[in-house]
């Protein structure tokens, strides 16, 4: 491992940040942190912390002394100064005197030294860094040392290792009891570099952030260093089938097992994101014949336990025509982990008091043979944190294999971890929106209706794929929700490019669950006169398109199980056709028809489907030159025709949108047309 300092880049973050008031101290507390927060192999997802200590002034203008130490949960890559909350160092000092302090104390004591009352919470490991005495202190969760650590004569093998530069501290749960031990073994050895936490990360220190940096880099690469020493071969390969099923298959299948019924809501579930990796590296560990063996003791470090859970899925290799058969595998490999996790539960609740109530037992990791990992999380963003954890992990129980064997922390000691307040505390968790775990595949996604539909159900908490002819389109539209929405090009009238679009969708999220088909073009002319082929292709588009795009939508609700929404735009030219729009009308007509028969068809699997009905929506299909024709064919104004209603007023988009949200969230509601016109008689459903 390098050294990421660079002089110049060190004094230009001095300089910027002396622009807003911030001394020198914490601006290259900020730099050095950036330099570790950005190094994957050290931390990851708001692990590991950092401090210095400095003064400034309070409220009333006076120089007291302070630890800036990194905020509970902040994320050391793009750490800021207000990141780094200022607690009034004597009073955290005063604290090592104690023989013991509960956590309330500890946060009631912390919150109260801040200088800035607003600011986030300290770390937990704040009382760490202040019984120490070194001026800037440096704390991650490196793979090396990890891979040394987490071994049952770990603590023997880094007292071998750093000879005298760094101590060992044996584990301790992060807090007051760490704090104190920590500070208590470094007194007896005052002359070392960093200490070495068993099971759990290291600390270096210094009296400068190029010291305290460069300390932390140098006992990393000792670790390194002897993790390529006497390697012995790890994970023979286990005997996998000759042709595995392709991820656009294995995913649906594992997100559907892995999703359960709302007790509360009849018709809901409780979905799934899922985010996938593979390298060979992964599938080295995955395809292992011992896999079960060495990825079921436990976590790498305590941090990981609230974003992964305490150990991952194993399910059986997916055989590419048997995927029946992995779909029973891998429900029954769910429910075994559930009930391991709900005995791990209750035993470890009974020993603490019975006074804990159950998190989801749901796996956020889950080791595939012959494909790879995948994490698992209500948005695609802790789907991406629970994967990069777990490819973490499987580095680490690599390298840790290679020179012994691998060992985590007690299932007493997972269970206070995971279980404990301040670790809660770090995931921040507001309340879910309506739509939190679902995917929503939205067709004619560049145009205007398919750009408000797709805002509104990013809105509500879905994860969207736009899909759209035209790929800029789809990318720019994407772009505008942000997130983690995708763009996916895709020509309706090819059933080749429908099915490739909705296995990319698959392979990006694990599924589908709610599907708005919306694209569509507009064909004219006199039925009696119009050319066949005009016809065939409005029937391409806004029939046949319809009818792909929901085929390919059921086949992965099928493999979920899980129910699912499909949603179609149709028109009121199904119910009340206009002059010369026949070729138009007619193949919207049979598309009312198809949601009926996909409502009759799939009632029984929770699939439900429904339809808008709308008119007169400015769009890409409603130009400004197509308004003016339809206007005078109707024999009326421009603004007449647009506000041409009972209700004297123009609908929008977003109405259209807000229409199909309702009826993706009504789940007791299928074979239902909604109209959105701003009311027409003559258009209404009978």
């Amino acid at each position: 491992m390098k050294s990421g300092w660079v002089d110049s880049e060190a004094q230009a973050a001095i300089d910027r940040y002396a622009g807003e008031g911030i001394g020198r101290d914490l601006a290259l507390r900020v730099y050095t942190t950036r330099l570790l927060g950005r190094d994957p192999k050290l931390v990851l997802h708001g692990g590991g912390n950092t401090s210095v200590k400095t003064t400034m002034a309070d409220l009333l203008g006076e120089q007291v002394a302070v630890l800036c130490v990194k905020g509970s949960g902040s994320d050391m890559a793009t750490i800021e100064p207000a990141d780094l909350p200022a607690v009034r160092l004597d009073r955290l000092r005063k604290l090592r005197a104690r023989a013991a302090l509960s956590d309330e104390d500890m946060v009631r004591i912390q919150r109260d030294g801040l200088l800035e009352p607003a600011a986030p919470n300290p770390s937990v490991e704040t009382l760490l860094h202040a019984f120490l005495p070194h001026r800037f202190v440096d704390h991650t969760h490196a793979n090396a040392i990890l891979s040394i650590v987490d071994q049952p004569d770990g603590e023997a093998l880094c007292a071998e290792l750093y000879d005298g530069r760094a101590s060992v501290v044996p584990y301790v749960m992060p807090g007051f009891g760490l704090a104190k031990t920590a500070a208590d073994i470094y007194d007896c050895e005052p002359a070392v570099e960093g200490l070495i936490l068993h099971k759990h990360g290291i600390f270096t220190f210094g009296d400068s952030a190029r010291e305290a940096y460069e300390r932390m880099i140098a006992l990393v690469t000792l670790a390194e260093q002897r993790l390529q020493k006497n390697r012995k071969a790890v994970f023979v390969t286990a005997q996998l089938p000759q042709a595995i099923a392709p991820l656009a298959a294995v995913a649906p299948i594992l997100r559907g097992a892995c999703s359960r019924k709302d007790e509360r809501i009849e018709g809901a579930w409780h979905r799934m994101i899922l985010d996938f990796r593979t390298s060979p590296a992964i599938l080295n560990f995955v395809n292992g014949g011992e896999l079960v063996r060495y990825s079921q003791p436990g976590v790498v470090t305590p941090d990981h336990t609230i974003r992964t859970k305490n150990w991952p899925l194993v399910t059986a290799a997916p055989e590419r025509e048997r995927t029946d058969d992995f779909k029973r595998a891998t429900r029954a490999a769910v429910t075994a982990f559930v009930q391991r996790y709900e005995d791990y539960f209750a035993r470890q609740n009974a020993r603490t008091g019975g006074i804990k109530r159950p998190l989801d037992p749901l796996p956020r990791v889950a080791l595939v043979p012959g494909l790879g990992l995948f994490g698992l999380g209500r948005s695609k963003k802790d789907a991406r944190i629970a994967a990069d954890l777990a490819q973490c992990a499987t580095e680490i129980i690599t390298d840790a294999e290679a020179i012994g064997r691998f060992e985590s922390i007690s299932e007493a000691e997972m269970f206070d971890m995971e279980y404990w307040s301040l670790e809660q505390a770090k995931l921040g968790r507001a309340a879910e929106k309506p739509l939190a775990g679902q995917v929503t595949v939205i067709t004619g996604a560049g145009g205007t209706i398919g750009v408000a539909t797709a805002k509104a159900f990013a809105a509500a908490g879905a994860e969207v794929a736009l899909l759209e002819l035209d790929e800029r389109a789809a990318a720019d539209s994407a772009k505008a929700i942000g997130g983690a929405a995708v763009a996916v090009q895709c020509d309706v009238t090819s059933a080749r490019s429908v099915s490739d679009a909705f296995a990319q969708v698959a392979e990006a999220f694990g599924g589908v669950d709610i599907v708005v088909s919306n694209a569509g073009a507009a064909w004219q002319g006199r039925i009696g006169e119009v050319d066949e082929e005009v016809l065939r292709k409005s029937f391409e588009v806004n029939f046949y398109g319809h009818q792909r795009v929901a085929q390919a939508a059921v086949k992965i609700m099928l493999a979920q199980g899980t129910g699912g929404c499909l949603l179609f735009n149709v028109s009121k030219q199904a119910v009340n056709p206009g002059p010369n729009f026949g070729p138009y009308g007619l193949p919207k007509a049979a598309t009312l028809f198809l949601v009926r028969q996909y409502a009759v068809d799939y009632g029984a699997d929770g699939i439900r489907a429904n339809a808008v009905n709308a008119d007169r929506i400015r769009s890409g299909l409603l130009t400004d030159a197509f308004i003016a024709e339809r206007a005078k064919a109707r024999g009326v104004s421009e603004k007449d025709y647009l506000s041409g209603n009972l209700l004297g007023r123009e609908v929008t988009a977003d109405d259209v949108a807000q229409a199909f949200l309702h009826q993706a969230l009504e789940l007791k509601t299928t074979g239902d047309v909604t109209t959105v016109d701003g009311g027409n008689i003559a258009a209404a459903l009978r």
